[in-house]
C-alpha cells in the first residue's frame, strides 16, 4: 500500500495518490494532471478511479482531464449532479483497489454531496479517511458555501454536518489517519492547524468541533460564528467543477503568447484586459506599468487573484519574471482564471528600455514611516484581516482589509498623504496597486509592515490572543 499526499502550499490543498498492486486511485486532483500520470508510470501502475469529495469551490479539480486521458471513471458521493459521466456512489458503496478497499461515507453538511472516503487495508481494517472539506485538522468545513444551491440556511447545513461527523466519522477508531483536503490558509475553514496529517484520536481531543459533550446547538453556533464572506470566485469554480472546463493545454497555449510592448499596450486597450504583475513586491514598487495590478507569485497568489479579480472570465495580460510565464498561467488556471491572452516579452525591463511610461509607489522604511506619521499626523490604514487587527494594531490606524478593499475606497483621503501597511509588506503593495488603479495616488507603502513598525517603536495596542476574539 502506498499513500502520497501531494500538497500545494499556495492553495493549502491536499490531493492524494493511493496505489496497491498496480492499481491507483487519485483523490481531489489539481487541474494540471501530469504529476499523477508520471507517478503512475513510475510505479508501472494504472489509474483505476478518480474520487471527488465534493464540488470544490476554491480550485478547479483535474478530474475531467484526468478521466479523459486515462479512461478512469470519476466517482462522486450521493446527491452529486455533474454534467459529465460519473459514478454516483451510494452511501457505503465499496471500491476495490488492489488489495485495498475504498468505502464511500456520505457526510453532507459542507455541501450536500460531500463524501468522505474510508480506506481499508488488505485485512479489512480501517486505515485512513480522506475527509475532503468535511473534517479539517482543527476545524470542519464551513457550512455556508452550498446554501443557495441546497435552498438551506447555513444553520441548516451546520446541523447536518454535526450529524455527519457524529454518525460517520467520530465512531471510527482513534488510530484512523485523517487526510483532509485543506490546511491552514484555506478560505474553506477558519481555524485549521498547520499540520496536514493527523490521527482521528488526536482530532477528537484537539478539534473544537468534535467535543464529545457538544450539543448540536453549540456546534451550529460555534461553526457559523465569525465566518467571513466567501470569495466571489467560489461559485464560478463550483460551476466549472460540475460542468467541465477547457483543457489546460489549450489555456497554456493561448496564454503563452509573447507580446512586444507596443502589441501588449494595444491588446490591453482593445480587450479591456487587466494587466497583472506577478513579480516581487519590491520590484513592483520601483516601477510598473500604469494602472497594472500587483499580486506576487511569492505570496498567496491564486487565492488573492480569485478574491480581488473575482471574474474568472476576465481577460488577463501578464508581467512576470523571465521564465515564470507558464507557472503563472498554470497557477491562474488552478482557480479557474483561463483568460490569459499573453505576456510582456522581455518583462518589465524591456518595457522601460522602449521608453514606455511607468509608475512607482512611494515606499518608506518602518523607521522613516514612524517618524513621518508622528510628524504629520497622517492617516494610517491597516489592510490585514480584521482578526489580525483586533489582536494588535498601531494606535490610531483604521482597518480596511485587503479582501474588501473596494468597499473602503471612500475612506481614503483624496487630498493628503496617507500610509498603508499590512503584516509584512506583501498585501499592502497589492492594496496600493489597486488604489492607484482607482486614481488614488497620495499614498505611502510601509516596507516590512506591522512587524517592522512595531520593532521600530510604533505605538501599538495591547496584544489579544486571536483565539479569544
Amino acid at each position: 500500500m502506498k499513500i502520497e499526499q501531494i500538497y500545494t502550499g499556495c492553495l493549502a490543498q491536499g490531493a492524494y495518490y493511493i496505489e496497491s498492486q498496480g492499481e491507483v486511485a487519485i483523490i481531489d486532483p489539481l487541474r494540471e494532471v501530469t504529476p499523477y500520470l508520471k507517478r503512475a508510470e513510475n510505479d508501472n501502475a494504472t489509474i483505476k478511479y478518480i474520487f471527488e469529495t465534493h464540488f470544490h469551490a476554491d480550485f478547479v479539480s483535474g478530474h475531467v482531464t484526468l478521466s479523459k486521458i486515462t479512461g478512469a471513471p470519476i466517482v462522486y458521493g450521493p446527491n452529486a449532479n455533474p454534467s459529465f459521466e460519473a459514478i454516483i456512489a451510494e452511501d457505503g458503496q465499496e471500491f476495490a483497489l488492489g488489495k485495498l478497499t475504498i468505502k464511500a461515507l456520505h457526510t453532507p453538511g459542507h455541501t450536500m454531496e460531500s463524501t468522505t472516503y474510508l480506506l481499508k487495508d488488505n485485512n479489512g481494517k480501517d486505515h485512513a479517511i480522506f475527509s475532503g472539506d468535511t473534517l479539517f485538522l482543527g476545524d470542519v468545513g464551513r457550512p455556508d458555501l452550498a446554501q443557495k444551491a441546497a435552498d438551506m440556511t447555513q444553520e441548516d447545513l451546520a446541523g447536518i454536518l454535526f450529524d455527519s461527523l457524529r454518525t460517520k466519522i467520530m465512531p471510527l477508531a482513534d488510530d484512523v489517519v485523517v487526510y483532509p483536503a485543506h490546511g491552514a490558509g484555506s478560505a474553506c475553514g477558519k481555524n485549521m492547524m498547520k499540520e496536514t496529517v493527523d490521527s482521528l484520536g488526536n482530532q477528537k481531543k484537539m478539534n473544537y468541533a468534535l467535543r464529545a459533550d457538544m450539543t448540536k446547538e453549540e456546534f451550529i453556533r460555534e461553526v457559523t460564528e465569525g465566518l467571513l464572506p466567501p470569495p466571489k470566485y467560489f461559485p464560478l469554480n463550483v460551476k466549472m467543477n460540475r460542468e467541465g472546463y477547457e483543457d489546460i493545454g489549450e489555456v497554456l497555449e493561448r496564454g503563452s503568447t509573447a507580446l512586444e510592448p507596443d502589441a501588449f499596450e494595444i491588446a490591453a486597450n482593445e480587450t479591456g484586459a487587466v494587466v497583472l504583475d506577478v513579480r516581487h513586491q519590491d520590484e513592483f514598487v520601483k516601477g510598473h506599468i500604469p494602472r497594472s495590478i500587483f499580486i506576487g507569485l511569492n505570496g498567496d497568489f491564486a487565492p488573492w487573484v480569485g478574491a480581488l479579480i473575482a471574474d474568472t472570465e476576465q481577460p488577463l495580460l501578464l508581467v512576470t519574471p523571465i521564465g515564470k510565464e507558464e507557472e503563472t498561467i498554470t497557477r491562474l488556471s488552478r482557480v479557474g482564471f483561463d483568460g490569459t491572452i499573453g505576456y510582456l516579452k522581455g518583462g518589465f525591463e524591456h518595457w522601460k528600455k522602449t521608453g514606455k511610461d511607468y509608475d512607482t509607489i512611494m515606499s518608506f522604511s518602518a523607521e522613516e514611516a514612524n517618524d513621518k506619521m508622528e510628524e504629520s499626523k497622517a492617516a494610517v490604514f491597516d489592510v490585514r484581516k480584521e482578526s489580525e487587527y483586533l489582536s494588535e494594531h498601531m494606535v490610531g490606524a483604521e482597518n480596511t482589509p485587503l479582501s474588501a478593499i473596494n468597499d473602503y475606497l471612500t475612506e481614503f483621503p483624496k487630498d493628503k498623504t496617507f500610509f498603508v501597511h499590512c503584516a509584512g509588506g506583501y498585501r499592502s503593495v497589492i492594496a496600493a496597486a489597486i488604489l492607484k488603479s482607482r486614481g488614488i495616488h497620495n499614498l505611502v507603502n510601509v516596507e516590512g509592515g506591522f512587524g517592522a513598525m512595531k520593532n521600530a517603536g510604533a505605538p501599538v495596542t495591547d496584544y489579544v490572543c486571536p483565539t479569544t476574539l
